[in-house]
């Protein structure tokens, strides 16, 4: 059986919306300003907490990158 396929629009720590703004114009067709991750440090340690087949295709929220809601 093969896994699921990563949701590029949900956070693959938490399973919520991540809110990334590249997925965001990707699916509209719209520019968007810049993704809020881009100014944010994302640790490490919470890097390798991503599954091996989420690195690189879907961004962590901002829940758990611990950064306060705008």
């Amino acid at each position: 059986m093969s896994a699921p396929a990563v949701d590029p629009c949900r956070c693959p720590l938490c399973g919520q919306p991540n809110a990334c703004a590249n997925e965001q114009a990707r699916a509209s067709g719209q520019a968007q300003p810049a993704c809020w991750c881009t100014a944010v440090h994302f640790s490490a340690e919470l890097l390798a907490r991503v599954p091996a087949e989420a690195q690189r295709q879907a961004c962590i929220c901002a829940a758990c990158a611990g950064v306060p809601p705008r």
